[in-house]
């Protein structure tokens, strides 16, 4: 596998989209019910090339992510050969940017020496999907880009 299966749930969510897979092999639902008791190996084989053609779709398409932790702000903007980031550290020790609060406080105080940014970016060490996909095991999530966009407007002002 490239990357990873998909759980339980997210192959529920995408039901219809793996009936659509099986079907472009000429698998029907009785012939997958054979599959998997008869040949156990080849239906796992058959849900990890689906998970990657998902997975492949998903990371095509991600354009922003985030990573929240209690005092840092990861912000990515994933382009074409680079990936651009702001990085925000509160420096006050009871801030939490996990909860409302700490994104308020930030709000308040992203323009006080509380609040360090660093702007930075890199062209991909390794292919750009498989870069973004170790983001996310990593904790980042997909992102609308809100954020980013937001902190970005801000800092160039």
């Amino acid at each position: 596998m490239k990357y990873k299966r998909l759980t339980k749930e997210q192959f529920e969510a995408l039901h219809k989209e793996f009936t659509n897979f099986l079907a472009t092999q000429s698998i029907d639902k009785a012939e997958w019910d054979k599959i998997k008791s008869e040949k156990p190996e080849v239906a796992e084989q058959e849900l990890d090339v689906f998970s990657d053609l998902i997975w492949e779709g998903v990371l095509s398409n991600a354009k922003y992510l985030e990573h929240f932790s209690k005092n840092h702000i990861f912000l990515f903007h994933c382009q074409e050969k680079l990936i651009q980031s702001i990085v925000l550290k509160a420096l006050e020790p009871q801030v939490d940017f996990m909860g409302k609060e700490g994104l308020q406080w930030l709000s308040d105080n992203i323009f006080t020496d509380t609040v360090e940014i660093h702007l930075g970016k890199k062209e991909y060490e390794e292919e750009r999907n498989a870069s973004i996909f170790n983001l996310i095991k990593e904790g980042a999530i997909l992102s609308d880009g809100q954020l980013y966009l937001q902190i970005n407007g801000i800092i160039q002002s």
